[in-house]
Order: C-alpha cells, then sequence, then structure tokens
C-alpha cells in the first residue's frame, strides 16, 4: 500500500466548502500514513505547486474564468494529460464538470474512484449540457464513494450501479477548544441557554425557521447564527419585525477560533435546512466534536438525519417546521438528564464514526478493494 500513488482531482483551492475540506483531509491523512496523495484543483490566481510534505503537493491549475460556480481550467486539462499515468488511482470529487473533463481527456487508463458528494441540484442548464459526462464518469470509476447510505441509495443517477457504490463517512480532525473566549461568551450572555447555528445564509439553510422557533421560546434562549450571505438584510429585517433582538443574533463571519469558541459556548447545535443541497451537515459532526447534542432536520434523500442518529446524538425533526425545532429545542436543553445523555451520545457517535483517522482508514480499504 505505501507503493499506492492517487491524484485527487477537484474542485478549488484555497478550502471554501466541504468538498475541498474532505479532499485537503484525505491527502493530509493519507500521506501522513507514507501514502503518496497529491491534490489537483483549479484556482483564480496565479497557479503553483505548493509541497504540503515528502508525500503531498497541492497542485494548482489556474482558471482565468468562472461559469455557473465552476471553475474553467484549462490548464488542468493540459497538466493532467502530462502526469497522470504516473498515478495508480485517480479520485476524483463530485459534482465538478472541469475535473470530470479533465480526466475524460486526459486519456488516463488506470484506475478510477468516484466520490458522490451530492447531485447537481441548482444548476439545471449546467446539468443538461454535463448529463453525458457524467454517465461516463459514473461508467468509468470502479467504485463510487458516498458520504451517507441514505444519499448514495436516494440519488436517481446511482441506482443502476448501487454495487459499486460504498459509504465512507466524513471524519474531521477535532476544532481546537477556545475554552477562554467561551467562558466569556457565556459570561455575555448572563446564563441563557445558547443555541448555536452555522452556514451560509442562503435559502436551503431554512434560517428564517430558525428566527420563527425562537419566537416559540421563552427568554431563556438565544439562538445564535453564525456565517454571511445574501439573505443576512431578509433575515435581520424578519428578526426585527418579531421584535427578536435580544433572542436571535446574527453573528456574521467567524473565524475558525471564534467558531470553536461558539461551539464550546453552546448548549446546542440546531441545523435548520430545508433542501437536498445540505447532503451531509459537517457543522453536525464539528458541534459533536465538541460534545453538544445536534437538533436537524429530516430532509428527504439527504444523509443530514443519518448523521444525527435521533435519540442518541440529539433529535430530528421535519424540515420547514418551527414548532418542531423548536420543541426539540426544549426538550435538548431543559432537562439536564436530556442534556447530559443526548451530549455523552453525540461524543461517542463523533469518536466511532467521524473522526479524520476512521475516514482514511475506510478510504484505504476503498482503494485496497478496487480491482
Amino acid at each position: 500500500m505505501s507503493d499506492l500513488r492517487i491524484l485527487q482531482l477537484g474542485k478549488f483551492f484555497p478550502v471554501k466548502g466541504g468538498v475541498e475540506k474532505v479532499m485537503y483531509d484525505l491527502m493530509c491523512g493519507l500521506s501522513e500514513q507514507k501514502i503518496r496523495c497529491d491534490m489537483m484543483c483549479a484556482v483564480e490566481g496565479p497557479s503553483e505547486d505548493v509541497v504540503i510534505n515528502d508525500h503531498a503537493t497541492l497542485i494548482g491549475c489556474h482558471a482565468p474564468v468562472k461559469l455557473a460556480a465552476t471553475l474553467i481550467s484549462p490548464a488542468m486539462i493540459c497538466r493532467l494529460r502530462k502526469i497522470c499515468y504516473t498515478y495508480d488511482i485517480i479520485h476524483i470529487h463530485h459534482p465538478d464538470p472541469m475535473a470530470c473533463l479533465a480526466l475524460y481527456l486526459s486519456g488516463y487508463k488506470g484506475r478510477v474512484v468516484l466520490h458522490w458528494h451530492s447531485d447537481i441540484l441548482k444548476q439545471r442548464f449546467l446539468l443538461q449540457l454535463y448529463k453525458p459526462l457524467q454517465r461516463w464518469l459514473i461508467k468509468r470509476a470502479e467504485r463510487i464513494v458516498g458520504t451517507t447510505p441514505l444519499y448514495l441509495e436516494g440519488s436517481d443517477y446511482l441506482k443502476d450501479v448501487q454495487s459499486k457504490t460504498v459509504c465512507v463517512p466524513i471524519g474531521i480532525l477535532p476544532p481546537v477548544a477556545q475554552s477562554e473566549r467561551a467562558a466569556a461568551l457565556r459570561s455575555s450572555y448572563g446564563g441563557k441557554r445558547i443555541i448555536f447555528s452555522l452556514g451560509r445564509l442562503v435559502p436551503y439553510k431554512g434560517f428564517e425557521y430558525l428566527i420563527e422557533a425562537a419566537r416559540l421560546l421563552s427568554d431563556e434562549f438565544v439562538v445564535l447564527i453564525g456565517g454571511n450571505g445574501p439573505l443576512h438584510t431578509d433575515l435581520q429585517d424578519r428578526i426585527d419585525r418579531n421584535g427578536l433582538q435580544d433572542r436571535v443574533k446574527l453573528l456574521g463571519f467567524l473565524s475558525h477560533d471564534e467558531v470553536s469558541a461558539y461551539y464550546e459556548a453552546c448548549d446546542l447545535f440546531c441545523l435548520s435546512s430545508v433542501y437536498k443541497t445540505e447532503a451531509f451537515g459537517i457543522v453536525q459532526i464539528e458541534a459533536m466534536s465538541f460534545r453538544k447534542p445536534v437538533v436537524a432536520t429530516i430532509i428527504e434523500g439527504s444523509g443530514v438525519h443519518w448523521v444525527n442518529a435521533d435519540g442518541e446524538s440529539g433529535r430530528n425533526v421535519k424540515c420547514g417546521d418551527a414548532a418542531a425545532l423548536a420543541e426539540a429545542i426544549k426538550e435538548l436543553a431543559l432537562s439536564p438528564c436530556d442534556h447530559e445523555r443526548y451530549a455523552a451520545g453525540a461524543k461517542v457517535r463523533f469518536e466511532q464514526m467521524f473522526t479524520r483517522d476512521r475516514m482514511v482508514k475506510n478510504m484505504m480499504a476503498v482503494y485496497g478493494r478496487t480491482e
């Protein structure tokens, strides 16, 4: 296995979202096991190669154009054609039409592992153009990796290839604790029960339902929502119209250290997403790593409610239902016994299923099983 050479092919760098984070964490984790694992991705700035360690290099390919949230990088096509033959496996992350096109044009004859993070849901026009390539990629791949069994089973595009799918849940290194900052935050909210949520302020996150749920909670609760996005003004208007300024706070952008402090300070974490665009919800496992119970939503076709085991690490409720969110929050936060049970369950579930070491170990098994 130590002689294996892997190239991960996918989205842009630096890390801006879940797919890129999985790529980077896999590269680091595999390379620490002395397995050669490089990562090729499109970059909007100048292209350069960055040596991560003795067994990993980040290969950046300049992308002069961005179209429908996809970086267009002719340089990726040229670079991949030159070096693809030096790798035993190309591990491609989907959705990324640019990476798929580069692989198609590379002439690569070796083994391909396809990491299916999500279906293409928003860019319908792009999907119509991309479908022939997507069909080719699904057929070309020897193994198809999904982050939850529910998403693998629920994707219309994978129904005929279930025999070559395998679930490898996302795993992370726990964020670094920020105990002093967390204590200061708890003090600043005067002993209130802190409900924390985190994500871009976009429609699929369902933050309007979390704000509505706050209307159904008593003054002993405060809901804190971290992140920026196009819905900031609309959400703040909703807070102001309902007189919830003391009960709901939009925190804006948070640094990594600030995010850790809020995870540590909160009583529980809430993921209120409403669309299948939320395929996994990495924020849930980050909260679990801090021993925090989770309230999440049941989204048809998504793996969110598989990540948060109902009755074990938290509660899952119908999406788009503010009253159900409020009831679950009260159940987890108001009873010390229930809170402790769910907190302990969240930590155990994280350690058993969602660590980076486990993700790397599972992926090594996938590489070993491909023929």
